[in-house]
């Protein structure tokens, strides 16, 4: 009878790194050919994050230079 080990034999090893991924936003900035300074005055930055507000991140300070809020629909369907 052989014996069963029980429990994580990993438990307590390191995970691997996580790769780092950009974001919709990163790749549409990069798209744009725009600095983290060409941000606010960009119209066809503005123009995307507008479309996209609700469904990708954009960072909050950009939303405070364009006065843009976002809905905060955090429990889903009701």
């Amino acid at each position: 009878m052989i014996k069963r080990r029980r429990g994580n034999p990993d438990w307590g090893k390191l995970l691997p790194p996580v790769p780092s991924v950009p974001t919709e936003f990163e790749m549409q900035v990069a798209r744009l050919g725009l600095t983290r300074s060409e941000y606010a005055a960009s119209a066809a930055l503005r123009r995307w994050c507008e479309r996209n507000l609700s469904r990708v991140y954009v960072p909050e300070w950009l939303l405070h230079e364009w006065g843009m809020h976002v809905e905060a629909n955090l429990g889903g369907p009701v």
